[in-house]
């Protein structure tokens, strides 16, 4: 196996890189209400800047956020320059006419695309995803790549649903950091003046155990519940009571739970559907007698939280070996975060290409078993489209292996 490895890994890897340009930061040497779109000299300057150091890293795939597709010009400059170093440009706008939304570019020499689907949210942030399918020029291996833009931190929903999914951060494995390593790095500064780490390529290879959709989907947003309950400053008890509504017994009905929903904004116009609210009950209704008493709302609804079941299971994953074949996953040789200040935990207050630090990995393909149980490529759209309706945030630019 390790021979095997050895020459497969042989001058191939692939360097990944994700990069949140921010379309249009203010000026520095303007007035503070004039915005970059406002002097083209600055944003023109700015973006070929970007540009020289992409195309000098040269990664396999590069994913920008942030990125002003309503600027036909800047367009243009993106699509011949990278077009000219051998890249395909995939754009999509986030919708309601913001003005900026991503770019993905996918170099021809090292991946064919196999297939292309833009994922429109149509949530209060006109969020937007593009999920691609793509195969190793050599070896022969397909995964997928879904890009979006979320700026969430790892105590976030979205952080701790897929890690519950088996997903890892490829910067913290790079590293060998735990979540308790969170303080280590950033990646952001806020318009507030604050520093954070919100930046994440994620990996997730077809030997990962992954619970169940369908259970991991109900807990994130049994979690997404109770932290818009506690948000509206509510305790176990008077949370249990606003459930009820005008319920006669000591207990909470499904109209009472679907009026909870309502009124907390997680069903209705993009909000959860008719089946999925069902599907919820459920998974709440413990002992299926159609009510949920005070103990069944204590242990799925206020005690719901990815962190204290997912991600104690994937800080400790075993391979799914019994009843797999041999596919090709990748493994993280390198990880990187520019500029190197960032690594430390400080902001450079000379760093003006964007707000965001850039992301790059580079990605090792090695043979693994494969596990029957790995669900296919739909299950990202899927996992993307239930955490989003229940309206919580990450930054993420999420890879899998497939197997063949």
């Amino acid at each position: 196996m390790g021979r095997k490895n050895r020459g497969l890994n042989k001058g191939r890897v692939s360097r990944i890189g994700s990069y949140a340009i921010a379309s249009s930061i203010k000026d520095p040497t303007c007035d503070p209400s004039y915005r970059e779109s406002d002097v083209k000299d600055y944003w023109l300057d700015r973006n070929q800047r970007i540009l020289d150091w992409l195309l000098c890293e040269r990664s396999s795939i590069i994913c920008l956020q942030e990125f002003w597709v309503g600027n036909e010009e800047l367009v243009n400059i993106y699509d011949k320059r990278l077009g000219d170093a051998g890249y395909i440009n995939f754009k999509l706008a986030r919708t309601n006419n913001r003005g900026d939304g991503l770019l993905t570019a996918v170099h021809k020499d090292y991946f064919k695309i196999i297939s292309h689907q833009e994922l429109l949210f149509n949530d209060f942030g006109d969020r937007v995803a593009q999920l691609l399918h793509v195969e190793l020029v050599a070896p022969f291996c397909a995964w997928s790549d879904c890009v979006s833009d979320w700026n969430g931190s790892k105590r976030g929903h979205v952080y701790k649903f897929l890690r519950s999914q088996g997903f890892v951060s490829s910067y913290d494995t790079a590293h060998q950091y735990t979540d308790a390593d969170a303080h280590k790095w950033i990646s952001h500064r806020n318009h507030r003046g604050n520093i954070c780490g919100v930046d994440f390529i994620w990996l997730l290879n077809p030997n990962r155990y992954r619970k169940l959709l369908k259970t991991s989907w109900s807990e994130a947003v049994f979690g997404m519940f109770k932290y818009q309950l506690r948000r509206a400053s509510l305790t176990e008890d008077d949370a249990f009571a606003f459930l009820k509504a005008d319920s006669q017994g000591d207990y909470i009905t499904y109209s009472g739970f679907c009026e909870a929903l309502r009124h907390l904004k997680l069903i209705g116009c993009n909000g959860l559907s008719a089946e999925e609210i069902q599907e919820l009950w459920v998974q709440a209704d413990i002992d299926g007698n159609g009510v949920l008493d005070y103990k069944e709302f204590k242990q799925r609804i206020w005690k719901a939280s990815l962190s204290e079941q997912g991600l104690e299971v994937s800080d400790d994953w075993d391979d799914v070996v019994n009843g797999t074949e041999q596919t090709i996953g990748f493994s993280v040789k390198n990880a990187v975060l520019f500029p190197t200040e960032v690594e430390k935990g400080m902001w450079p207050e000379d760093y003006s290409l964007s707000d965001h630090a850039r992301l790059t990995v580079v990605f090792s393909p090695v043979r693994m078993p494969c596990s029957r149980l790995t669900p296919r490529i739909l299950l990202k759209s899927e996992v993307l489209a239930a955490v989003m309706r229940a309206a919580v945030y990450a930054n993420a630019s999420c890879f899998r292996s497939r197997c063949k």
